[in-house]
């Protein structure tokens, strides 16, 4: 897969709550706990799951970031997801879409405290 990431993303593994806002039918419309981001930039996400997430689907996410401790509250869609055969994990790639301003300076900060 060719490299299209435009801004500066820092590899760290955060708890992430997702609640599913639209999409599939039969995903829940709750919240689904135990996620973990891979990596995350001001623009978007990299998740780990053990649901299948189908492209285009819109979450409200929760990032809680570790150092110093920060809730993060985002709207994001998958962009693109891919299963792993050997297990019952998936990554999904997430776009964050109408985001605060406020919480995209707060990401910036994060992100370059850590660059």
């Amino acid at each position: 897969m060719d490299e299209r990431r435009r801004m500066p993303r820092i590899k760290e593994e955060n708890k992430v709550t997702i609640t599913v806002v639209s999409g599939e039918e039969n995903l829940p419309k709750k919240i689904i706990n135990w996620y973990l981001s891979k990596d995350i930039s001001k623009s978007g996400i990299r998740i780990q799951t053990n649901i299948f997430l189908p492209v285009n689907t819109q979450l409200k996410i929760e990032v809680t970031l570790k150092d110093p401790p920060q809730m993060i509250t985002a709207f994001a869609k998958v962009i693109w997801i891919k299963r792993f055969s050997t297990n019952d994990f998936c990554e999904a790639g997430l776009k964050f879409f109408n985001t605060s301003n406020e919480m995209i300076q707060q990401l910036e900060d994060y992100i370059s405290s850590k660059l």
